[in-house]
């Protein structure tokens, strides 16, 4: 049975943890996500966002007005790790939220997770985990929106894409995209069967900012970095 690597140092425990008596924390460097898939080299990091800045990013979303109601909307997490977005997207009216997640370790934590957060909260959008190839991944019917917190490199995106083209073919305006700290934007942008919606900053909390740097000054490494905020873009199915 895969698991995932050993721990190299101890993260802060983040207050939506404490609060709620999940484990969404921590960071996974893309390495140390290995499962013997082809894809495992493009993997980058497994990463909880912050509360706040998921919040904030929803509503920078229904600012572009999406044709239509939320509650007929599918949130897609590509990469869910261990499912805080998930969490985060089932208070919010969806018709449902699904995770896709290939890393056996990770797919388990996001289930426990997913089962102490059904037993505390009553009303939520229901639930699912997929545990699959973000490529192989069958959209539901009906409008969806697809979230992706950088999970994976460009080679994958693209297949990704293709993916989405060929489901939602004839289907224009039933699909949007929300991609947080997006640097492998381009490939969206120099896709024609999508067009931009918003680009810009999204703000963490005062509090998110703060734990946020110390879970990132704790790597032993120094890969990865923070500033309280992150850049994001919004992009809507439109067909060639």
């Amino acid at each position: 049975m895969l698991k995932l690597a050993k721990k190299r140092t101890r993260y802060p425990k983040h207050p939506f943890d404490v609060e709620h008596g999940t484990e969404t924390g921590g960071l996974t460097p893309g390495p140390e996500l290995k499962t013997g898939h082809a894809h495992d080299r493009h993997n980058t990091a497994y990463y909880g966002i912050a509360p706040s800045l998921f919040r904030r990013l929803i509503a920078q979303w229904k600012q572009t007005k999406p044709p239509h109601t939320l509650s007929k909307y599918t949130f897609i997490d590509f990469g869910a790790g261990k499912g805080r977005a998930m969490l985060l997207a089932s208070e919010f009216n969806f018709k449902q939220v699904v995770g896709i997640e290939l890393h056996p370790a990770l797919a388990k934590k996001c289930r426990r997770n997913m089962r102490i957060w059904n037993a505390s909260h009553r009303k939520i959008a229901p639930m699912r985990l997929v545990e699959s190839d973000a490529t192989e991944f069958i959209f539901p019917e009906g409008p969806c929106v697809a979230y992706l917190f950088n999970p994976f490199g460009a080679p994958v995106l693209r297949r990704v894409l293709k993916q989405m083209e060929k489901q939602f073919a004839g289907r224009s305006g039933d699909l949007d995209i929300l991609y947080v700290n997006h640097e492998r934007e381009v490939v969206l942008k120099n896709n024609p069967a999508f067009k931009r919606l918003w680009r810009g900053l999204v703000p963490m909390s005062s509090l998110d900012a703060i734990v946020d740097l110390q879970i990132i000054n704790a790597q032993l490494d120094g890969e990865y970095g923070s500033t309280g905020d992150e850049s994001c873009s919004i992009y809507r199915f439109k067909g060639k």
